[in-house]
């Protein structure tokens, strides 16, 4: 199988998601598109993969290729080809779909408990999961559900934790990609960001990391799993 995965930031890691692409013996191909590099060919390529940033899901004034890689998300997902959106990457496809992008309105930061929806319980990926599971967050934006799609994940903090549209066009609001290792280069990358963003997480994390960051980490793998199962080789 043929992966294209879209960086939207420098400090980007599959974690996760990269693990389970491995073990399915997928050809991936990374494109670095903050960096002015070409989206992937929509013929080329079995399934999308496209990550979070720092940019909202409508900045097309600094990040023009935004509305080109929201489009290049929905044809793969109206082709019932596998796609993968985390963060940033379920704002876009939620925009691609013709959902709302919500800015500034679902601040939330760490290892946080998510639970799944009866429809989620149904789902061929979230019924990998239990009712109530852990991932992490870094997000401040949120989105309204695109007109027939399937509400899969919810929390406190933002509703649309996750949903799917078509056969497999996923979009997952949570980091379920990062694990320990992953947050701790975040952490190194971004002190003072985190900080502000969550004022004491830093000090706290050495009591955190061994039991939620675990238990994070379990569910990322398995919902990387399954994501990867709906994947058909062309």
């Amino acid at each position: 199988m043929r992966v294209a995965i879209v960086e939207n930031t420098k400090v980007t890691e599959a974690g996760q998601v990269g693990i389970a692409l491995a073990e399915a013996g997928a050809e991936i191909i990374t494109i670095r598109a903050y960096a002015g590099e070409p989206l992937p060919e929509f013929g080329a390529h079995d399934a999308l993969v496209v990550f979070g940033g720092e940019q909202n899901a409508r900045d097309d004034e600094k990040h023009p290729y935004l509305p080109a890689l929201a489009s290049l998300m929905r044809r793969f997902g109206d082709s019932d080809k596998a796609v993968l959106g985390i963060c940033l990457g379920s704002q876009l496809l939620a925009r691609a779909y013709g959902g709302d992008n919500l800015i500034g309105a679902a601040p939330e930061f760490g290892w946080r408990s998510i639970g799944r929806t009866e429809a989620g319980k149904e789902d061929p990926v979230l019924s990998a999961m239990p009712d109530r599971f852990l991932s992490f967050q870094w997000h401040d934006d949120t989105f309204t559900l695109p007109q027939g799609s399937l509400h899969l994940a919810e929390n406190e903090a933002a509703r649309h934790q996750a949903f799917r549209i078509g056969r497999a066009a996923y979009g997952f609001q949570f980091h379920f990609e990062a694990n320990r290792d992953v947050v701790r280069n975040w952490m190194t990358h971004f002190p003072e960001v985190i900080e502000r963003k969550e004022p004491g997480w830093l000090s706290r994390h050495g009591e955190l990391e061994p039991t939620d960051g675990q238990l994070s980490d379990e569910a990322g793998l398995a919902l990387a799993r399954a994501w990867a199962r709906q994947i058909r080789p062309s």
